[in-house]
């Protein structure tokens, strides 16, 4: 008689278990954890690290039950001027200022970091669509939204295509290096340049402490008197990475775009707003990850198999 295994989940970590049902950020979580607004099947933990089978286990913030929550999967215009963070201790302005404006009727998002607890009645009541009609307009949407948090980063001074989910994972996903995941991004220089010199970007250089910096691909777009426009594309997630190596090369970033992430084009989004993915965009993302994946594990032939 065959034996029948038991199934069984993984274990993780209570606060990794409050973002994983995209509650809110893994920081955040922590912190209502810590201060004793967290009860784990009906008892008092204060340790974000009390591990928990999400399939059997009972959550509750503030007395309220937690449960997972609809994945929304957004992208955004991000103008110049606004750091990629939640809140900022210099009192920066933040992405989450383009949230709430385009949602300013709704009291989701009335302070740049809101309090989840207190508004996880609200939450019940947000987006019952991950992926609404492309004719939907966020900024005159009267949909409520979750938490979500940016994908990656944009440093202040850079613009263009930022992700935003309550997915951590796929989150994770799209930011590691190893989906090698293609971001795209348009920087105007301060000199001219040619194809052959754009040749160095791809080589690679070593930046002021020594870390090596290249890009995947590049080229010019255009051209004027006394700047021009590259095309660079990235497969890695190193900080600031565009403008250290061609500082490394002596050149001064005017305007740095990034365009699009993968096969997801920023197009013709208004600077500034936001609209959740469709569902053919958020697949194609997960495509092309899935691919690279593949292509990563397959094994290389060797010279014996040519």
């Amino acid at each position: 008689m065959m034996s029948m295994k038991k199934r069984t989940s993984r274990r993780i970590g209570l606060a990794r278990a409050l973002s994983k049902l995209g509650f809110c950020s893994r920081s955040q979580a922590a912190e209502l954890i810590r201060t004793g607004r967290v009860h784990l099947n009906e008892k008092l933990r204060r340790d974000p690290e009390t591990p928990v089978h999400l399939e059997h286990t009972r959550i509750t913030v503030d007395g309220t039950p937690i449960e997972g929550r609809t994945k929304v999967f957004l992208m955004m215009n991000k103008p110049r001027g606004l750091v990629t963070t939640a809140s900022d201790e210099k009192g920066r302005k933040t992405v989450y200022a383009t949230l709430r404006a385009a949602m300013q009727s709704q009291s989701d998002y009335q302070s740049a970091q809101p309090d989840p607890a207190e508004q996880v009645a609200q939450r019940h009541r947000a987006t019952k669509h991950a992926f609404p009609g492309d004719d939907s307009s966020t900024t005159k949407s009267k949909e409520q939204l979750p938490w979500v948090a940016p994908v990656g980063r944009l440093d202040k001074a850079s613009e263009g295509l930022l992700l935003l989910t309550n997915d951590s994972e796929w989150a994770a996903r799209i930011a590691a290096p190893e989906t090698h995941l293609g971001k795209t991004y348009h920087v105007q220089i301060t000199t001219v340049v040619d194809d052959s010199w754009t040749q160095s970007l791809t080589r690679g250089v070593r930046g002021e402490d020594g870390e090596m910096l290249r890009a995947k691909q590049a080229r010019v777009l255009r051209s004027g008197l006394k700047n021009c426009w590259l095309e660079i594309i990235l497969d890695e997630g190193k900080n600031r990475q565009i403008r250290r190596l061609l500082a490394a090369l002596g050149v001064e970033v005017l305007r740095l775009v990034r365009v699009a992430i993968g096969p997801l084009q920023l197009a013709n989004l208004p600077k500034g707003t936001f609209r959740s993915l469709t569902k053919d965009e958020k697949d194609s993302l997960d495509r092309a990850m899935a691919a690279n994946e593949a292509a990563r594990l397959r094994p290389r032939a060797s010279s014996a198999d040519v």
